[in-house]
């Protein structure tokens, strides 16, 4: 007969496996030696039943949370039976676990007692993995020029380190050390989740310890049904362009039909673009973890993602699609549609629930990265997201300078550490005033970023959605897309918004401005006294609050330090 946990024991439970996700999360950031990991955190733990059933998350990067369980099955499948304690397996495959190679993926099993009781799990970017540029390429075809791909494979056998493996990895990356030290956080992570976990085991027993899961499965799927059947019935449809794929070719259709009937939810992506040649096909894993994230944010999101989640939402992909990547498509950007299809699932969703509608946010990762591989100046990189403005909601404006969806708890590297590892200089950090659409409740404003080379390097930019950027709902207007000025010692400008990694002098300016959100509502509904404090904040200018919401402060004066005009 199966052990029954009372309703204490579940909540203990339930709140015990968050905290020790987050243990996990704080070994990992304070061991790793690269800082998109220990400063951006650029990275996700994961503690799963033995059967790949997700418990506990920590914070860190949502996107990958949903596709954890995934890597945690192909380990599974792949081994059988042939996993044994002190084991520690790795995997980044595109296609398996939907993102791109850089992200690699660490699955650890935990044992009780000689039992295998569940799985550890700690997604983190390295800086680099062998492709044809360090850290990401920007114009890759293949993937094959992605760098190294590796499907499920033990890296630690028993508690040994498997040394022709790391060898391996060691001759596959321009930074070897910064990427073994990684990995030997990511280890630490596992060990951690192990060591706790194995605390709460001693306490109340396997079986004790089962009963609460089940429990808490339970319960995810009764709130989330109940949720669903709550929204009245209805077919919605939305769609939205990238500016191209990588490469040039373009636009790149995004297109979603959301179906709810009863206590089922159905997302189709029929008619989004096929395959592309460029890098931001996305492999299927990945895109339901999009999915999973979007219905997060609307449906029951103060309550914690586990195994008993999502059985309401159905996802439909078709066979050719740019969100059903197969071999050999390139998926180095997988992230950049997923990001548009997020606000498509999420406006839709505004329309069935319009209490809780919310425009579009900025919706890229807006990368800019810069870095060193010259034996005379080091081996350095610096890879960042860049913030922007989050769409304006039914109670209130958006967030301004927030990181966007896909990434979470991800954020750029602060100035100090910026100026302090890497001969760059961050000029700027602010506001970029008036980039938030206009409405009743504002959208936020994206930021500006200005960074100063003191020392010749290469640059890499990839900056998305000025074709379809952030769309107001209910009478409010569009956020600003995006734009970027590279300002040489020479004095000429150039204005790419995408850039392979190329060398740039020392001296050269390098300015960058994400997107707004968009609007909700009508503008000349705002209230005055928002409107002026928006402009002492710097969000508003006073030629935008004359001519968007109708309210004359006299005189403008000189450009705001958020200015685009100010240099």
């Amino acid at each position: 007969m199966s052990a029954v946990a009372d309703p204490i024991t579940t909540e203990v439970v339930r709140n015990f496996v968050i905290s020790c996700a987050e243990d996990m999360n704080a070994s990992l950031w304070r061991s790793a030696h690269s800082a998109v990991i220990y400063e951006g955190k650029d990275s996700a733990v994961a503690l799963l039943d033995e059967h790949g059933n997700m418990l506990g998350q920590s914070t860190g990067v949502p996107l990958f949370i949903g596709a954890i369980d995934a890597c945690v099955h192909h380990v599974r499948d792949y081994y059988g039976d042939d996993i044994a304690e002190g084991d520690v397996f790795i995997m980044n495959d595109s296609y398996m676990q939907g993102t791109h190679l850089h992200d690699i993926t660490a699955v650890g099993p935990i044992f009780h007692a000689g039992e295998l009781i569940g799985f550890g799990a700690a997604r983190a970017h390295w800086n680099d993995i062998g492709a044809i540029d360090p850290g990401s390429t920007m114009e890759s075809t293949s993937i094959y020029q992605e760098g190294l791909r590796l499907g499920p494979t033990r890296i630690v056998c028993r508690g040994r380190p498997v040394r022709e493996w790391y060898d391996h990895l060691r001759l596959n990356t321009r930074f070897p050390d910064a990427s073994i030290g990684d990995l030997g956080a990511q280890i630490a992570a596992i060990r951690t989740g192990e060591r706790r976990l194995g605390q709460l085991l001693n306490r109340i027993g396997a079986e004790t310890y089962r009963a609460s899961c089940r429990n808490i499965f339970e319960q995810a799927r009764r709130l989330d049904r109940e949720a669903i059947a709550a929204i009245p019935d209805g077919r919605w449809f939305r769609e939205g362009w990238l500016d191209d794929d990588g490469i040039g070719e373009g636009p790149v259709r995004v297109a979603l039909t959301l179906t709810i009937e009863g206590e089922v939810l159905t997302v189709d992506l029929e008619g989004s673009s096929g395959p592309v040649p460029g890098s931001v096909n996305c492999g299927a894993t990945q895109t339901e973890s999009l999915l999973r994230l979007a219905y997060k944010t609307m449906i029951n999101p103060d309550r914690a993602i586990t195994g008993g989640s999502f059985e309401t939402m159905h996802v439909k992909i078709p066979e050719s699609c740019v969100f059903n990547a197969r071999e050999p498509a390139a998926c180095e950007w997988y992230f950049t549609g997923l990001g548009l299809l997020a606000d498509l699932f999420i406006s839709c969703m505004s329309e069935a629930m319009p209490d809780r509608s919310t425009a579009a946010h900025y919706g890229d990762s807006m990368v800019a990265a810069f870095f060193s591989v010259d034996p005379g100046r080091g081996h350095w990189i610096a890879i960042e997201p860049t913030a922007g403005g989050w769409g304006g909601r039914a109670d209130g404006d958006g967030e301004s300078a927030l990181i966007n969806l896909v990434n979470g708890g991800f954020r750029n590297i602060p100035a100090e550490v910026y100026e302090t590892k890497f001969p760059v200089r961050v000029e700027e950090f602010a506001f970029r005033s008036d980039s938030g659409g206009a409405g009743r409740h504002r959208g936020g404003c994206g930021v500006i970023r200005r960074y100063r080379l003191l020392d010749d390097c290469h640059c890499a930019l990839w900056f998305e959605r000025s074709r379809t950027p952030a769309w107001g709902l209910n009478g409010g207007a569009d956020g600003k897309g995006p734009r970027i000025a590279i300002r040489h010692p020479d004095g000429t400008v150039e204005t790419p918004l995408k850039m392979r990694a190329r060398p740039l002098a020392a001296g050269t300016l390098v300015e960058t401005f994400t997107g707004g959100g968009g609007g909700n509502g009508n503008p000349r509904e705002r209230l005055r006294d928002s409107v002026l404090a928006d402009i002492r904040q710097g969000f508003v200018t006073p030629e935008s609050a004359r001519r968007d919401y109708g309210v004359d402060v006299g005189n403008p004066g000189a450009d705001s330090p958020g200015s685009e005009m100010a240099r």
